[in-house]
């Protein structure tokens, strides 16, 4: 197979910068977003069902077609369909910006979810294939350091467009990032592929993506319809009961398939197996603290939005700085150690912000639990993600990489609706407990105090959209205004005390979720059992798998010829 010049002199690193600045627009756009919706709430005349949507519809359609998204970059080529994504991504938040209703942004961001889902699978496909396995862990780890930096950026930027300009510019800069990232790709990227044709399987794909889109509705819709009926006699859980049996059909069905989409291989390597499900809790934990810290910092300490934000600075700086670091070192001594010092580091972190959560917490109050954090979460990104696609095979690289990504989207979704729900049960009980005891303080007439409590036994139930001021009493007519300062003074007082008490205790589920992850390492296989397993192996398994893929041998020579780095499991080949 003949290769260009450019393509045998191509340079990993520069691929590399382009590729994260692909990912980064995506993941910039997943964090910039949530600052600019009370804006988009007035810009566009919507409901707040309808401005959720907006979150939700670009949710549901990234989720659900990663893993065939990463089946089709194995078939069409990495490079095309992470084209491909950039242009549909870049257009769609034209579309946004350009949306004068509620119905426009909502079908523009569903387009914006398939860009992204494209794009997505195909990053980790390619750095996979262009790096050899010693230099693969500190590639992960810039890539890794993309996600730290877009949590930074997001609400920043996001924060300063939205005031200066308008709701509509978080989507415009977009197009400068989609326009050189393009560029980029057609002259740098390398047109990669395994040496063999691949079939689709696109009764795979169906129920791949019908289950996961249920499932994933159902997490993100759930708390709304209070986890019961939202549709005729229908149900949040029956949905994604129905979405669990699709997916188990689904299995069934890729063990008899001739190319699945999610090969059954993947699952039976053992390290691939543990650390999609590490990656789901981690993705539980990052998520999961994101809810009962921002909640606390704007509706109870009064922080802005942009404020809150860039009290997470420390957190996400933290992650750029290490998550390098530890691809460099998981390069050298394999992942399995550095994850269990990782997770167990940033389980501390969120055990520490448990103190710090106060009602008179500062900025400097979160410094060190922060940093504590953001350092174990880098720790875990490049060491997960290099080891779980180290020993996956060429043919399998896309499929392998969907499954990844989705991986951390679901458990990124389970750990809100669990955390949502968990919070909004304590909220309801801290608040009421609050209140009886404030009342009693302040002895309050009979009828003043029953009023009281009463509203705040009912503050939390409108879905955690609360404020201090919201929930209170009404005095009778006539009250002094001395009295009335009073119960003002004590209904905030109650809220905030409350709130702080009830994210106290909602941070101790994803600091649990995120430690058990270091139990879950202990089943990582070492690089030295596995040498030691390949070495065990008869010969003749090894004579038989060539025998039965002859069609790779094309794809070695042409690697060769390109001076294309081998993969884990075999090698890739340049396109011409």
């Amino acid at each position: 197979m003949a290769t260009s010049t450019r393509e045998r002199e191509i340079n990993p690193w520069l691929v590399l910068l382009v590729l994260c600045l692909g990912f980064f627009m995506i993941m910039l756009d997943t964090t910039i977003v949530n600052v600019a919706l009370p804006a988009m709430l007035a810009g566009l005349h919507a409901s707040l069902d309808q401005i959720v949507w907006v979150v939700n519809a670009y949710l549901l359609a990234y989720s659900a077609l990663l893993i065939p998204a990463g089946r089709l970059g194995d078939i069409f080529g990495q490079r095309n369909l992470f084209a491909i994504g950039l242009v549909i991504f870049t257009l769609a938040s034209v579309a946004c910006g350009l949306s004068q209703n509620p119905g426009e942004i909502i079908t523009a961001r569903v387009v914006q979810g398939v860009g992204g889902a494209l794009l997505t699978p195909q990053t980790l496909t390619l750095i996979s294939a262009i790096f050899p396995a010693e230099k693969r862990g500190a590639a992960m780890g810039i890539w890794g350091s993309v996600i730290g930096l877009s949590t930074v950026a997001g609400p920043t930027i996001g924060g300063v467009l939205v005031t200066e300009a308008s709701w509509r510019w978080i989507f415009f800069v977009n197009v400068p990032i989609g326009i050189v990232a393009l560029i980029g790709t057609a002259r740098i990227v390398p047109d990669l592929r395994p040496g063999r044709t691949h079939s689709m399987d696109w009764l795979g794909v169906t129920l791949t993506s019908v289950g996961l889109f249920l499932i994933v509705f159902g997490l993100v819709e759930g708390q709304r319809y209070n986890w019961g009926t939202f549709w005729g006699p229908l149900t949040i859980p029956e949905v994604m009961i129905l979405g669990g049996i699709v997916l188990a059909a689904l299995m069934v069905w890729e063990w008899r398939a001739k190319e699945p989409v999610l090969p059954p291989a993947l699952l039976r390597n053992r390290n691939y197996s543990v650390l999609i499900f590490i990656q789901a809790l981690i993705a539980f934990g990052m998520l999961g603290i994101s809810l009962p810290l921002i909640l606390d910092w704007q509706s109870g300490l009064g922080m802005t939005a942009l404020r809150a934000g860039l009290t997470l600075v420390p957190f996400s700086l933290a992650t750029m700085v290490s998550a390098p670091l530890a691809g460099k070192l998981a390069d050298r001594l394999g992942a399995k150690y550095l994850l269990m010092i990782g997770t167990g580091l940033f389980a501390a972190g969120i055990v520490l912000l448990i103190p710090a959560t106060t009602t008179g917490a500062h900025e400097t109050s979160f410094i060190l639990p922060l940093v504590v954090g953001g350092l174990g979460l880098g720790m875990c990104m490049a060491p997960l993600t290099a080891e779980a696609m180290r020993q996956v095979q060429p043919q399998q690289l896309g499929a392998a990489s969907g499954l990844l990504n989705t991986s951390r989207q679901v458990g990124g979704l389970i750990g809100t609706a669990v955390v949502t729900a968990i919070l909004q049960g304590s909220l309801a009980t801290h608040l009421a407990s609050q209140a009886r005891s404030t009342a009693a303080s302040l002895s309050l007439p009979a009828a003043a105090r029953d009023s009281f409590i009463q509203a705040f036994s009912h503050a939390s139930a409108g879905g955690l959209q609360l404020a201090p001021g919201q929930a209170g009493t009404k005095l009778p007519a006539g009250s002094s205004p001395a009295a009335t300062a009073v119960i003002a003074r004590a209904a905030h007082d109650v809220f905030v005390i409350g709130l702080t008490d009830a994210s106290k205790v909602t941070l101790w589920v994803p600091a649990a979720v995120v430690a058990a992850c270091v139990i879950c390492c202990l089943a990582i296989q070492s690089r030295r059992s596995l040498a030691a397993g390949t070495a065990a192996a008869p010969v003749a398994e090894t004579a038989a798998t060539a025998a039965a893929e002859p069609e790779t041998a094309p794809a070695q020579q042409a690697s060769a010829e390109a001076g294309a780095p081998a993969t884990a499991g075999g090698s890739a080949a340049a396109g011409s």
